[in-house]
């Protein structure tokens, strides 16, 4: 009793229902052990390097670089990742957050083993290389892809996949910037489009593994050094509204900007890579903050240490090169730019504002931290995760007022006046592809097949002698499956009982006999309810025969059973 209780094979059996929370749990523990192990092994791969080859001796620090070097650098990164993902096909190339959105709505979160190992090695060539890019898109992708390879390996149910990538992508928050609620509300607001206590459970859990695992390994990590900050006055309110807006137009611009290099992509892939890798490097010749991921700089503008003329010319360079680089083809993220433009405008807008009225305005740092938090919310429109992080970031509820007019401001500005939506969501929709969360879809993709399958089932050849035909039904099955040289069809009992009552043949087949046949396509137990529904819609079946790892026949799902627990959920 026991052996089968802990055995894998009921283990994944349990995780098929939408209520197997133990199960849950446990996966959440596994997800977020392995996704802190492999950021503690994507921060030190980066860090480490940086640390030594740059004079400043600090990770962060290209400013220290000469003019040659700042130029050399980015284009040799170029280079280098020209060699390694020319020898790729083109689907090996897919990486970062759009891809994780792809294989959710379209492959049920199975992830492929060698893309995560092409984030993992491009990414750090991106940012060893000095370009203007985030880690924190690449982190998500680890995360979510160690995790999904986690479920895959152990066969798990798809429905328990798709939860194991969203342990993944709050796993990898938590551990890149030490936010591990900022990551939950991520996860759940960006990557699973739902907030129940099924899905929020074991995405706690893997946050908090893995930021434990970070700090066990590495000690406290702060991203970004926050200090203690308020507003002086409430009349400083209409000024953290136009701040909303203002910055509600830059990430508009910012995603249009994304949207260019498309036009080019037809383009050979060296190329684009040499031509970004040129662009970042002359940039740089003017702005050397801009290249990398910036949080020296950043900590600089929290705490009001960099000048309204650079301000001004950092948030020009860095709004205009960071898309455009990313679109020509660097793999790696748009998070950390934002979050660093997104300070500058707001330090930008804070300056102008403590000019006008030196004695009550706050510092810019209030207002830069604002900003990111604005930037944030309107790019990825995931507000909630923005204004989270702000919390988490700051340890400030002073903070909680002003950031909610900023995030929903520049929110609204730019999903209803530009009638943007996410910037992944975008680059999803210029490949043909979009991402699915009616409420039809996700409710049938929070369980397997195996949670609603008819189990008491017969399986035998079409031609059978009467006696046993007799015996058969005497078990009471639900239905009987007909194998028939690699074909199946599904008979009802009653009906075959019928005909035995009216017939005094010896032999029947049951091919011949008088009733309703359904053809079965074969389902793994491990699809969810919603892949079942596809397939009978894309055969034209009412009826799908569940197979176990090993191709055995277990179980037969149908239409009316969908359909009846679906409207019963609704009006339950």
């Amino acid at each position: 009793m026991i052996k089968d209780f802990i055995s894998l094979e009921q283990f994944r059996n349990r995780l098929t229902h939408i209520d197997a929370l133990p199960q849950l749990v446990i996966i959440g523990i596994l997800s977020g052990i392995a996704t802190g192990l492999v950021m503690v092994l994507f921060r030190l791969i980066i860090e480490l390097p940086l640390s030594c080859w740059l004079p400043s001796g600090n990770a962060e620090g290209f400013e220290s670089l000469p003019g040659w070097a700042r130029f050399a650098l980015p284009v040799s990164g170029s280079l280098l990742l020209f060699a390694l993902l020319s020898r790729l096909a083109p689907e090996s190339r897919r990486v970062g957050v759009v891809h994780v959105l792809d294989r959710m709505s379209y492959h049920q979160g199975n992830l492929p083993g060698r893309n995560i190992v092409v984030q993992f090695f491009a990414a750090s060539i991106a940012l060893l290389s000095g370009h203007p890019v985030g880690r924190e898109g690449p982190a998500i992708h680890l995360g979510a892809g160690c995790s999904s390879l986690i479920g895959q390996h152990l066969q798990l149910p798809n429905n328990s996949i798709r939860i194991l990538v969203g342990c993944g992508t709050a796993a990898a928050i938590a551990a890149a910037f030490n936010t591990p609620l900022a990551g939950i509300i991520f996860a759940m607001e960006v990557v699973m489009l739902e907030y129940t206590v099924v899905g929020f459970t074991p995405v706690i859990v893997a946050a908090v593994s893995a930021d434990i695992t970070m700090r066990a390994i590495v000690g406290p990590h702060f991203a970004i050094s926050v200090p203690a900050m308020q507003l002086q006055s409430l009349a400083e309110l209409p000024w953290v509204m136009l701040l909303g807006l203002l910055i509600g137009f830059s990430a508009a611009g910012f995603n249009l900007l994304a949207r260019q290099p498309a036009r080019i992509a037809h383009w050979p892939l060296g190329i684009r890579l040499l031509l970004a890798g040129v662009l970042t490097g002359a940039v740089a010749q003017y702005y050397p903050q801009v290249m990398g991921i910036g949080y020296d700089t950043l900590d600089q503008v929290l705490n009001g240490q960099i000048g309204l003329g650079l301000l001004c010319g950092l948030f020009i360079a860095k709004w205009m090169l960071t898309p455009l680089v990313l679109g020509l083809g660097i793999p790696a993220g748009l998070i950390g730019p934002a979050l660093f433009i997104g300070a500058i405008a707001g330090a930008i807008i804070g300056l102008i504002g403590h000019q006008l009225a030196p004695v009550s305005a706050a510092d810019s740092g209030m207002y830069a931290m604002l900003g990111m938090g604005a930037m944030m919310g309107a790019v990825l429109n995931a507000p909630l995760a923005a204004l989270i992080a702000l919390l988490e970031l700051t340890g400030n509820p002073n903070i909680i007022l002003p950031a909610m007019l900023a995030i929903v401001i520049s929110n609204l500005t730019v999903r209803q006046l530009f009638g943007m939506p996410s910037i992944f969501i975008s680059n999803l929709r210029a490949q043909g592809l979009d991402y699915q969360h009616d409420a039809l879809t996700q409710a049938l993709s929070r369980s397997a097949v195996g949670s609603m399958m008819s189990t008491n089932i017969l399986c035998c050849n079409p031609l059978l002698e009467t006696n046993v035909t007799t015996t058969l039904l005497a078990e009471q099955p639900d239905w009987i499956v007909i194998e028939n040289e690699g074909q199946h069809s599904l008979l009802e009992p009653d009906d075959l009982k019928l005909f035995i009552d009216q017939t005094e043949q010896d032999n029947i087949d049951l091919l011949e006999i008088p009733a309703r046949r359904r053809d079965l396509s074969p389902i793994s137990f491990r699809a969810t309810l919603k892949e079942a529904l596809d397939q009978m819609n894309d055969h034209g079946f009412d009826a799908v025969l569940v197979l176990s790892n090993q191709g055995q026949t277990i179980g037969v799902l149908t239409r009316e059973q969908l359909e009846h627990n679906y409207y019963r959920k609704q009006t339950s």
